[in-house]
């Protein structure tokens, strides 16, 4: 069963995050999806995540197409103009991706090309108005096109945002919604407290909501993210836990495991688990969690 498909009957998607490589050698990440076949519904590959030059969004998608896996291709408003982005997005159409999800982008300024231009052609919001025109037959430039490509479509949602930015995220969300976003992957979770409290001011009926679980390396990683990433916090207890613990990457795995299982249990329709380099741990992750 599709992504699509499982999200509509109401059955729990899990989605995993997978980096294209940084290189043309592309057998590690075929090599991780073959340990989780068949319990991964789709694998989301980003594009060119924290702007760090890889292979692409759309390479890594058709590649584990061709090898039997359903993908999320994310298309980006940072890289591409208006041009290449329709391209992409028909390409992609063409050769079988079924999901799309459209993304701003990181700054430039945290990749590892300094010296690259950002394009930003067009803006989130005209991204999404881009695809919705794609999908009922025509260009940006109002030309007809020779068959529509259709998709499963979503963007993000940053649930950790505070107070007057969290309502700012929300009318945003809600502007993603009437441009035709079908669901949305959340910013990092760690405090599912304020993950409820998100939900209650969210329409689930017209946008499906999936958390994303981020697996932690260590304790230092986990203090890092809490103090330098924006609009994600980490429960001091969770980082002493790793601290503390005598084998740290087992601590790690638990406590994405325990995540991906509450999650399940508050009965959101699904989730995606990104690994960041450690997608070997994923089949630990999803024995731990014991929910498939």
């Amino acid at each position: 069963m599709s992504f699509e498909k499982k999200i509509r009957s109401g059955e729990f998607v899990v989605l995993a995050e997978f980096e294209p490589p940084k290189g043309a050698d592309f057998s590690e990440m075929l090599s991780n999806a073959n340990n989780v076949k068949g319990r991964i519904d789709a694998f989301v590959v980003p594009e060119m995540a924290n702007a760090v030059m890889k292979a692409s969004s759309l390479g890594g998608c058709l590649f584990l197409q061709t090898h039997g896996f359903e993908t999320v291709l994310q298309v980006c408003c940072r890289d591409r103009n208006r041009l290449a982005l329709q391209a992409d997005i028909l390409s992609a159409s063409a050769l079988g991706v079924p999901n799309l999800m459209a993304v701003s982008g990181e700054d430039i300024s945290l990749g590892d090309h300094h010296q690259a231009r950002a394009v930003y052609d067009i803006n989130l919001m005209e991204l999404l108005e881009a695809i919705r025109q794609l999908q009922a037959g025509k260009d940006m430039a109002g030309i007809e096109l020779k068959g529509a490509p259709s998709f499963f479509v979503g963007s993000t949602f940053n649930a950790g945002a505070p107070g007057g930015l969290l309502d700012i995220e929300l009318e945003e969300l809600d502007k993603k919604v009437g441009a035709g976003v079908q669901f949305v992957l959340t910013s990092a979770i760690f405090d599912l407290t304020h993950l409820e409290r998100v939900i209650k001011r969210i329409d689930t009926d017209k946008v499906v909501l999936i958390p994303k679980v981020l697996l932690l390396k260590s304790a230092g990683m986990a203090r890092y993210i809490d103090r330098n990433i924006k609009d994600i916090s980490i429960p001091g207890d969770l980082i002493q836990s790793i601290q503390k613990s005598p084998d740290k990457t087992r601590q790690c795995i638990k406590i994405a495991a325990e995540l991906v299982k509450e999650i399940k249990a508050m009965g959101l329709p699904g989730v995606v688990i990104s690994t960041i380099g450690w997608e070997d741990k994923l089949p630990q992750i999803l024995d731990e969690s014991r929910i498939l």
